[in-house]
């Protein structure tokens, strides 16, 4: 993994001592190099700049939403996707411009498509034909129309470096292109009079490290819409293939240069665009773990070490699967050193425990550190997705801070939980009448 130290061999994030932000913020801490995300955002954008194609590069908020980071997103030129009511009013909050945010969802409420509708969002990825009707009914009910992308399974299933043709119809999202799902879908959208269809959308997986698959899933969307061209004189002019470019978590895995994706795209949908004499449509993709997986470290301090002999020896921190789900969830790998001697050689190999009341809760199996003791400082790397996103407040942990550092300064973006905060919904039930 990449890193910055100091002369002393203190871990710096973004220029600034690990220890200082651990030391003014606590522990655990979400914290987010801001240049990083700049550059990963750039990298997109700029690429579709320089081949001059048109594109929208939308930032995947359930990633990390909040909204200085959705401030940070639209100052790089950026779109947004949004998949709930919470995840939209964090969106307006941050004065995000509505023309330019996306909902996604496989089962939007009838309240989260109201609100999309009511402020006049960019575009809905409609996911199922309940949807539509939905959708239709709102629109005239509040005498307005909106822009509708429809979700397809091209039948490519991702597994990092794997691509298969499965058919793909056991998935809970879009309408299923081999069985006629997606031209009903189409169909039905075109007949509704309020509903204006820009193009179609997918999404084939996450971690992805190859462009294959992309280039596969665009081979698929583009026949189907050169079929549709033919039958219905329908001209898309959006092609979303979505998200899922990978990052790198611990030295195993070994990601493509961001642009290098957006050269395949550009390049298989320019090839297309000709074989089927057909106009290139606008390009979106939907970066979310991209622009902030690897910006994002977040710091333990440690706690107990306890050695099983001839087994492991566990060091406990003062955080776990309250603040990182992932590796309880799905068995995520991470890599981590301590802030405090990244100049000491590895010691031994030490497993690195939550505190939390669950067996399961452990953030790193195996992993070689300098000889760990009481109050060091723990960095795990690469914890930008799906940390705060995915935070809880089981066995009543209070969700940690996050802190933005950017050209030397640092600043708090996130306030941690109060106890008080926590138990706010909270409701008394010695008062009851009867």
């Amino acid at each position: 993994m990449n890193y910055e130290t100091d002369q002393q061999g203190a871990l710096l994030i973004g220029g600034i001592a690990a220890k200082d932000l651990a030391d003014q913020y606590g522990t655990p801490l979400y914290v987010y190099d801001v240049d990083k995300m700049r550059a990963n955002a750039r990298a997109f954008v700029n690429t579709f700049k320089d081949y001059d194609i048109p594109a929208q590069v939308a930032y995947a908020s359930k990633a990390f939403s909040s909204i200085a980071m959705l401030e940070v997103a639209h100052q790089e030129g950026l779109s947004l996707d949004v998949v709930s009511e919470g995840e939209l009013h964090t969106a307006l909050e941050s004065g995000f411009p509505a023309e330019k945010i996306h909902m996604h969802g496989n089962n939007k409420s009838i309240q989260e498509l109201e609100m999309a509708v009511e402020n006049n969002i960019g575009c809905i990825v409609v996911d199922n034909f309940y949807e539509i009707e939905l959708l239709h009914a709102i629109l005239q009910e509040q005498q307005k129309e909106m822009d509708v992308l429809l979700r397809v399974t091209p039948g490519i299933e991702a597994h990092t470096h794997d691509y298969i043709l499965t058919g793909q119809e056991d998935s809970k999202f879009g309408f299923d292109m081999s069985s006629g799902q997606a031209e009903e879908a189409f169909q039905k959208v075109r007949d509704a009079s309020r509903i204006n269809m820009k193009g179609l959308h997918c999404h084939i997986g996450s971690q992805i490290f190859e462009t294959s698959g992309f280039e596969m899933a665009a081979r698929k969307l583009f026949s189907a819409l050169n079929d549709w061209s033919e039958k219905y004189d329908y001209q898309a002019s959006v092609l979303n293939l979505g998200g899922g470019f990978g990052i790198q978590y611990t030295e195993e895995d070994q990601p493509l240069d961001l642009d290098q994706y957006v050269h395949s795209l550009i390049k298989e949908v320019t090839n297309l665009s000709t074989y089927y004499n057909y106009p290139i449509p606008e390009i979106w993709i939907e970066p979310g773990r991209a622009i902030v997986g690897e910006a994002g470290i977040t710091l333990y301090t440690v706690g107990s070490i306890k050695e099983v002999p001839g087994i492991r020896t566990y060091v406990s921190v003062d955080g776990g699967m309250t603040d990182n789900i992932r590796p309880a969830l799905y068995q995520a790998k991470y890599e981590a050193v301590l802030a405090n001697k990244m100049k000491e050689r590895s010691h031994q190999e030490y497993a690195i425990a939550g505190k939390c009341c669950e067996s399961g809760d452990m953030l790193i199996w195996e992993t070689e550190l300098p000889k760990v003791e009481h109050k060091d400082l723990l960095a795990v790397f690469s914890t930008g997705a799906y940390g705060y996103s995915m935070a809880n407040n089981y066995n009543r942990f209070q969700k940690p801070a996050v802190v933005f550092v950017e050209n030397g300064n640092h600043q708090l973006v996130v306030r941690r939980e109060s106890y008080q905060e926590m138990t706010r919904l909270d409701l008394s039930y010695l008062h009851r009448e009867g």
